[in-house]
């Protein structure tokens, strides 16, 4: 029973956390150089780790796939299987999977050891709100730049995939395009783009929650940084199969 208790306690505190975070954003004052600075953190320091993953996904997708596709005469829509497998799924839940291990795991050590060092009691006692001041930018950054993240990786994966398909498949550059375009429709880039807004949101919440419940001193940092990386791929996947079926059941 105390577990049950607890777990429900914790995620009421996520709950509170998410709101307070969120009224911040209609409240002042506003600390736009704090959000400048996460986006940077966020998203140029993410930049090559998702290009490489988007580009080798892309890749791999060409290679796989394109043997199941020879067995049915149909290797000239290998373009279109790895444009609509990226900007569906892999291209959102990949790119997520690794901000959540780059920067969900920083910003919950790098609160995590203000806690521990009672920086953050010390901006309450300046008046300072903690939510406000450290949470609240990097909410926005996260939500910001993990779906532009998000499209450079559908971008390397579509390249990496014309690469294989053009000199290991052997197909014409202009068949691969071509069947690629046929997957990029108005409804399957909305979906590409949606869920990583949602993925942005539960990185950083995730990440700031943990850090700031850090206890234990250095071991509690450690604790803290490897719950914000767990935590968040799950519910990253989680969400990814929830959004999926609710878009499945509004477009059919």
């Amino acid at each position: 029973m105390n577990f049950i208790y607890r777990a429900i306690f914790e995620v009421q505190e996520f709950f509170l956390l998410c709101v307070h975070a969120i009224a911040n954003i209609f409240r002042k004052p506003r600390y736009h150089q704090d959000i400048l600075l996460q986006m940077d953190v966020i998203g140029v320091g993410s930049l090559i780790i998702i290009i490489l993953t988007g580009f080798f996904t892309g890749a791999v997708l060409a290679l796989q796939s394109a043997k199941s596709l020879k067995s049915f005469g149909a290797v000239g829509l290998t373009g279109q299987l790895v444009a609509l497998s990226l900007i569906k799924e892999l291209g959102p839940v990949l790119t997520a999977l690794m901000v959540a291990g780059r920067n969900g795991s920083g910003i919950a050590s790098e609160l995590g050891s203000m806690v521990v060092t009672e920086q953050i009691s010390a901006m309450r006692a300046l008046g300072t709100d903690p939510t406000r001041k450290l949470v609240t930018p990097r909410m926005i950054a996260a939500t910001t730049m993990v779906p532009l993240l998000t499209v450079i990786a559908d971008l390397c994966g579509l390249l990496g995939g014309w690469l294989v398909s053009f000199y290991k498949l052997r197909l014409s550059t202009s068949l691969y395009w071509s069947a690629a375009m046929k997957a990029i429709d108005y409804n399957n880039v909305l979906e590409g783009i949606t869920k990583p807004f949602v993925f942005g949101f539960i990185i950083a919440m995730i990440g700031c929650y943990c850090g700031l419940r850090t206890h234990g001193g250095t071991q509690g940092v450690g604790r803290s940084t490897t719950q914000a990386v767990v935590f968040s791929s799950i519910l990253v996947i989680a969400a990814d199969f929830f959004m999926s079926k609710i878009i499945l059941d509004l477009r059919y």
